[in-house]
């Protein structure tokens, strides 16, 4: 069958910044005249952007690449795995190019070998919006690349390098673009978005006739500036958050923080190359609930990592019920290729792991559940994600996108995706909110 245009599948796998990386890929692939399709079967090749931050991650990308091989058999991968291009090699030698996460050129030029473009590259002029993957109200925008710290479990900056950072007047452009396009919620994304700028000298640039430095903070004020949600995640509990407080009790940022943690016990941490005063982090956050009583905090942690203790592990417990975080996200340690701390002593056994991560997750859920009995009553403004024959599904400025929990609006058919409306709250449970309409605005 001829076509005019030649045909490319793609497949996006991991983070959310994986998901910029796709974009970006996907919107020079429509730049140079390739059609995106949906199916193996209706493609000419296949891309796939792998994740390799974990095993099962690791495993989740082979097995997709191997599927793609499959169903059509011209592949191109590319993405954090890609930096193992080795292990690539073994388990599919016939994988025509392999290429590094954020490595946009090496993608287009294995697939002009693959897939020789026929626009006339003089027509090749980048749209004013780009290719995404992400529904129209809302989108990720990535402030920096790669990572300068050397956490001892993770192995990112040996896949994308350590912190390069976006002139702030380049991403308040993109960000006024997203906005002008529909964009209701900007959530901001890096590896360590409080390190924003610190590679850079915190450079000085001019957007709307105004001077920003390339600093999280100035970042912050120039995207409120848009009146759109700013949610900030992946945020370094560095001493100057602190000055972030202002601006979310004024309303101009979203009461959001999504601070990573991973551990309570200083000799853990220590080892996890992490840093971490404990009791310096709950005065932070009873100063910041002082300031923001409305302030939602969502945290990661590693429970069973080598040589945690019965006592290390109690000590997590006890900061968990201490901070009473609103949202939590929990794994057992799981060895990654490459780490240092896959030489660490004294491994938790894995049952032992699991049990402590279904201690830690049941504890979770009754801190959750608790501080969301206390929202029932409560009138919040929600974003609408999607509406089917039971309602509305919704978030609350303490939700973000697929990792958090939802409101569910019974009575909210008639809305329509990406409006702002009040609701009521009605109901709760562990993770999610039920809520009655107020007015839509």
């Amino acid at each position: 069958m001829s076509r005019s245009e030649p045909a490319i599948g793609f497949v996006s796998l991991g983070c959310p910044k994986a998901l910029v990386d796709s974009e970006r890929i996907l919107t020079q692939l429509k730049v140079e005249g390739y059609r995106i399709v949906p199916s193996y079967a209706q493609a000419d090749a296949v891309v796939v952007n792998t994740c390799g931050f974990i095993d099962s991650a690791v495993q989740e990308s082979l097995d997709a690449i191997g599927e793609a091989l499959h169903e059509n058999g011209k592949v191109i991968v590319t993405g954090c795995l890609g930096k193992r291009g080795e292990l690539i090699r073994e388990a599919y030698p016939e994988v025509l190019a392999i290429s590094g996460p954020q490595d946009y050129v090496s993608v287009m030029q294995a697939v002009h070998r693959a897939l020789p473009p026929r626009r006339n590259p003089l027509l090749d002029i980048i749209p004013d919006t780009g290719v995404k993957l992400t529904p129209k109200h809302y989108a990720y925008l990535k402030i920096s690349e790669g990572c300068n710290h050397r956490c001892s479990f993770c192995i990112i900056p040996s896949m994308r390098g350590d912190l390069v950072s976006r002139p702030v007047d380049e991403v308040l452009i993109e960000a006024e673009k997203l906005v002008g396009g529909g964009v209701r919620e900007l959530l901001v994304i890096s590896q360590d978005t409080s390190a924003y700028g610190v590679d850079m000298k915190y450079a000085a640039r001019t957007w709307r006739g105004r001077g920003y430095r390339t600093r999280m903070t100035e970042l912050c004020d120039g995207l409120a500036e848009l009146g759109a949600w700013v949610r900030l995640h992946y945020v370094y509990p560095y001493p100057h958050v602190d000055e972030l407080m202002p601006m979310m009790a004024a309303g101009r940022l979203l009461p959001y923080l999504d601070i990573p943690f991973q551990h309570a016990s200083p000799r853990i941490l220590k080892l996890m190359k992490r840093p971490g005063n404990i009791d310096k982090t709950l005065e932070r956050i009873g100063n910041w609930r002082k300031l923001v009583p409305g302030l939602t905090l969502r945290s990661t942690f590693i429970v069973g990592f080598p040589g945690e203790t019965d006592a290390e592990f109690e000590a997590l417990l006890d900061f968990l019920r201490a901070a009473q975080l609103d949202r939590v996200g929990a794994f057992a340690y799981s060895p990654v290729d490459g780490a240092h701390a896959n030489d660490l002593p004294d491994p938790v056994p894995e049952e032992l792991k699991e049990d402590r991560l279904e201690q830690f997750m049941t504890v979770q859920a009754g801190i959750s559940a608790t501080r969301l009995q206390r929202k029932i009553g409560q009138r919040l403004r929600v974003l609408v994600d999607h509406v089917d024959a039971e309602g509305a599904v919704a978030r609350s400025t303490a939700d973000a996108p697929e990792i958090d929990g939802v409101v569910r609006i019974r009575d909210g058919v008639h809305l329509q995706p990406g409006v702002f409306t009040e609701v009521i709250v009605d109901g709760a449970d562990a993770h999610d909110l039920t809520a009655r309409c107020g007015a839509a605005s």
